[in-house]
């Protein structure tokens, strides 16, 4: 018979009554599939302020925790949620992935990818989505300010300035506020983004597909560009996706599917509303690492 204090341990363990609940919809998804079920969301819906909610390089660590011990022949379903983030940090995240499941990765996205998220999506053999699901934009951000929109802004003062060198005066106090290489950065980050998202569509989505080059382009094209997207935070819906080239799979295709992904999804949505957690990454066995507004909390069953 176990005493108090291994009875304490296993409670602790357990986690909260939403983490219960949320572990069972995921078992039953797994159970489903038959693959690899991955959570990787955020919080950010919840709590926009918040420190820690989009991609970064600590997520390396949630990821190596829960596919530990998987059976990494089985592939993987990773259902997103997330803003995105730090471009390197996708670009590193999207390698392990591939690194331990190869190609075999679909993208689930039940609400929203946006971003890098958008990124990591486009890694992925394939992408379901609901009708109320939606990625976005991948033109990427240099300390909050979209690069595209800076690019645009300096081109602008050039010209107005060469037509009517009177306005000088004018852009002198907006442009001042840039530091001199941030031009050359914006361009850099630009061409990183799309190129990070041509190779891995390249490679994973559109693999074997003859006329790829041409499908790849118009999607980076769509995806990336600034003057056709207009703002970063657009919302691509699934009709959008499928429109641009993108292989997307409708999740209303199968009912059973829909309703465990959903199911899934708003466990993960309750938990955030109920909990002080800001980011969940966790497996169908249990696992966990779960980011809190204080502190982190990695479980296993």
């Amino acid at each position: 018979m176990p005493n108090w204090n291994e009875i304490l341990n296993e409670v602790k363990s357990s986690g909260s009554v939403e983490d219960t609940v949320r572990r069972k919809y995921l078992t039953e998804l797994n159970e489903l599939t038959g693959r690899n079920i991955i959570i990787y969301y955020s919080g950010w819906l919840q709590r926009k302020d918040a420190g820690g909610i989009e991609i970064s390089d600590e997520d390396k660590n949630g990821f190596m925790s829960v596919i530990h011990r998987l059976d990494r022949s089985k592939g993987l379903d990773l259902i997103l949620h997330t803003p995105g983030g730090e471009i390197a940090a996708t670009e590193s995240l999207v390698d392990y992935l591939r690194a331990m499941f190869g190609t075999n990765i679909r993208a689930i996205v039940p609400q929203l990818a946006m971003s890098g998220g958008t990124m990591i999506a486009c890694a992925c053999k394939e992408i379901i989505m609901g009708k109320q699901s939606s990625i976005g934009p991948v033109d990427p951000h240099i300390r909050g300010i979209p690069t595209h929109g800076i690019i645009e802004e300096f081109q602008r003062a050039a010209e107005e300035i060469k037509e009517e060198p009177s306005k000088v005066h004018i852009w002198q106090p907006i442009i001042a506020k840039y530091h001199p290489t941030l031009i050359g950065e914006c361009e850099k980050a630009i061409k990183w983004s799309n190129q990070m998202t041509e190779e891995w569509l390249n490679t994973g989505m559109f693999s074997d597909n003859k006329d790829a080059e041409k499908v790849i382009a118009n999607i980076i094209r769509e995806l990336g560009d600034h003057a056709l997207d207009l703002s970063h935070s657009r919302h691509l819906s699934y009709q959008k996706c499928k429109d641009i080239g993108l292989k997307v799979t409708a999740l209303e295709d199968e009912d059973a599917l829909q309703e465990a992904v959903l199911s899934v999804h708003h466990s993960c949505m309750v938990t955030f509303s109920n909990t002080p957690a800001i980011k969940i990454i966790e497996n169908h066995d249990g696992v966990a690492y779960i980011k809190l507004q204080q502190n982190l909390i990695i479980t296993q069953r």
